[in-house]
């Protein structure tokens, strides 16, 4: 069983920053790319960062210049951290890995979700 947990999301005025936190735990024989989503009221879940096992990076370019993805390896864990926050950043935030587990088979890679997390950007 792997679990991706996220956490850091929040309230957060105009201009504002915050730092959202995915941590993967479980049976885990290395991961590859890691991804922050998010998904707005009424709107399609949309790729927000992207980072691959070796640090290569992609953005959307409504948060290129603002928000920064990066990874602990050790730790299994990948970061967002977004900065001059604005109103329609506001969305329920979600990490997903593609993560190769243990299997009878052998080492097979899954797709994973973490719950998602709120963030809001209200005055």
């Amino acid at each position: 069983q792997v679990q991706l947990v996220e956490s850091g999301g929040g309230l957060v005025q105009p201009g504002g920053s915050l730092r959202l936190s995915c941590a993967a735990s479980g049976s885990i024989v290395s991961i590859n790319a890691m991804d922050w989503y998010r998904q707005a009221p009424g709107k399609e879940r949309e790729l927000v960062a992207h980072i691959t096992s070796g640090g290569s990076t992609n953005y959307a370019d409504s948060v290129k210049g603002r928000f920064t993805i990066s990874r602990d390896n050790a730790k299994n864990t990948v970061y967002l951290q977004m900065n001059s926050l604005k109103p329609e950043d506001t969305a329920v935030y979600y990490c997903n890995a593609r993560i190769k587990t243990p299997t009878w088979r052998g080492p097979y890679e899954y797709d994973y979700w973490g719950q998602g997390t709120q963030v809001t950007v209200s005055s």
